[in-house]
């Protein structure tokens, strides 16, 4: 059977899941969140510090970035559309050499939320949606307001939910109105968890924009110069807010063991000297709630709305960190950072398509893959499978790919011509894209193709494909993927059952462009779609197959 990874959660595995008793296996998911209001502010040089990357040694299974005030100027946009969201490459930059994928994407306006996983979960993150939601201007501008993600891992759902609340301490009451309105207008398709609160774990996080209460700003300095931050906590909007509304009741918080991350001045650790000079506050926040079991019979606490009463599907969160980076000077807020731990029910353990690929491709004939679909999942005859460089950044930073068979066969295999392969040597990997879900659903291990050439080691593809939002603003991200390999190693030999002596037909053209709710992708210059297939990309487009 096709091994997925070196491990397939952290600490716990798929291999070697941790007992829970007699119910089945415990499995351990490692995330890392992040949020900041980056005020219009590019990348700075470095961001390994707040990734973690520099203590770790890429043992995080998911990335969850979170940002506001991403540029959001018409000149700005207009030249994400011509070239690349810089924050969106920078984070794909540092993560893609330690195997991490963008799984999706979604921004509206200035509010940007990215999801990254290992490559050798992706098969077992499903049905990912995104959703916006504007709240300024009445709700008709997206400088505020919240984005999201969904999806389920490893048969447990999952929702992130980036906001950017509004601003000015007065206005406590309208931030709790336009959070209840985000959760009450983010629905999303699908049986299971169609509504925020409705998943089994839920992330909330982002510029929050509450403030302390009650105390002037000569006291709110003094007590962080003393470190005496739970006078401050006392005072904070939100902690005061958890005890009288009935929607943050779940919500939970890790302490505030660091210093307000908000007012400063540019390029400093000095707190706003300006003329308006705004009281420090812990304006950026990560929470996350459990979803509430439901009673099955009448409880003294009835009447209160949601009464939790353990958390479901014995899903467990533990907080590891969670604090601000002040080193980080490139905006007025600093940004904040926590480590989660998620344990849950041993569910899901297959992926839906089954890959099996030699240990290495030492000539062209011997590039080829056999693959298994399981009997359940719904294929389209626009599924792909690709070639990938280890450190790939996102499913469309392929080197080559065949069309997947639609024959009526338990086993298919499928070949690579010369065209599709690398002009060198290197840590490749194979992923089925599969058109109906907009996502990677199978992947192998790394192998070794060693072609015989004199040309110089091969990359990924040239192209460039634009990753665009359908909210009216754009985050491109280029498809050049010049990381090295994190690390090479040679893998046990794989089995191809039933291989059939055809060869699959590749298509001209670039694989068909699905439509990924957050992100449209453009064909790379590279690949020559005739006119033909892009009039059948369009009319698939009108049905819904695109």
């Amino acid at each position: 059977m096709l091994q997925l990874g070196p491990a397939i959660l952290s600490p716990c595995s798929l291999k070697q899941p941790c007992p829970m008793g007699d119910s089945g296996f415990l499995l351990s998911d490692r995330v890392h969140l992040v949020t900041w209001n980056v005020g219009g502010a590019m990348p700075p040089d470095d961001i390994t510090a707040l990734l973690g990357l520099h203590i770790g040694d890429g043992n995080t299974d998911m990335y969850i970035i979170g940002l506001q005030e991403v540029n959001s100027m018409i000149n700005k946009r207009l030249k994400d559309v011509l070239f690349t969201d810089q924050w969106s490459d920078a984070c794909m930059e540092r993560l893609s050499p330690f195997g991490y994928i963008l799984v999706t994407s979604q921004r509206m306006q200035g509010v940007l939320l990215l999801v990254f996983a290992k490559y050798y979960h992706l098969p077992f993150l499903r049905g990912v949606q995104t959703e916006t939601t504007r709240t300024g201007l009445g709700g008709y501008w997206g400088n505020k307001g919240g984005v999201s993600a969904r999806m389920s891992v490893f048969g447990h759902t999952i929702c992130f939910l980036n906001c950017h609340l509004p601003a000015h301490m007065e206005n406590s009451e309208q931030r709790m109105e336009d959070f209840e309105s985000i959760l009450q207008q983010q629905q999303f398709e699908g049986q299971a968890a169609t509504g925020v609160l409705d998943h089994d774990v839920v992330f909330w996080f982002g510029d929050l924009n509450f403030r302390i209460d009650e105390l002037e700003i000569p006291a709110v300095k003094a007590a962080i110069d003393n470190n005496k931050l739970t006078m401050l906590w006392e005072k904070d909007q939100l902690n005061m807010a958890k005890d009288s509304e009935s929607v943050l009741e779940g919500f939970l918080e890790g302490p505030l063991k660091f210093p307000p991350t908000y007012k400063f001045d540019v390029g400093t650790d000095t707190y706003d000297t300006s003329g308006k000079k705004r009281k420090p506050a812990w304006t950026d926040r990560i929470l996350w709630r459990l979803r509430a079991t439901v009673p099955s019979g009448p409880t003294p606490n009835a009447g209160k709305r949601g009464s939790i009463l353990g958390p479901s599907s014995g899903t467990k969160v533990t907080q590891h960190f969670y604090h601000s980076h002040m080193e980080y000077m490139v905006s007025d807020h600093k940004p904040v950072s926590s480590i989660f731990t998620l344990q849950f029910p041993y569910k899901v353990d297959m992926p839906l398509v089954m890959i099996m690929v030699e240990d290495e491709w030492n000539s062209i004939a011997d590039a080829t893959c056999t693959f298994k679909a399981a009997p359940n999942f719904a294929r389209s005859s626009w599924d792909w499978i690709g070639l990938y460089k280890v450190g790939f950044k996102h499913h469309k930073d392929y080197v080559g790919y065949v069309w997947a068979k639609q024959e009526e066969a338990d086993y298919h295999r499928v070949t690579f011509t010369e065209e599709e392969l690398p002009k060198g040597s290197g840590d490749f990997i194979l992923c089925y894209y599969s058109n109906n879900t907009s996502t990677l659903v199978g992947v192998t291990e790394p192998f070794q193709i060693q072609l015989p050439t004199s040309s110089p080691a091969g990359s990924p593809s040239d192209d460039s494909s634009d990753f665009t939002s359908e909210d009216d603003s754009v985050v491109g991200m280029k498809t050049m993927s010049r990381s090295p390999s994190p690390r090479k190693k040679k893998h046990r030999a794989r089995h191809s059952h039933s291989r059939s002596p055809s060869h699959s037909r590749s298509r001209s053209g670039s694989p068909a462009l699905p439509k990924m709710k957050g992100l449209k992708l453009q064909p790379g210059s590279a690949h020559n779609t005739t006119d033909g297939e892009k009039e059948k990309a369009s009319s698939e487009a009108g049905a819904g197959g695109l």
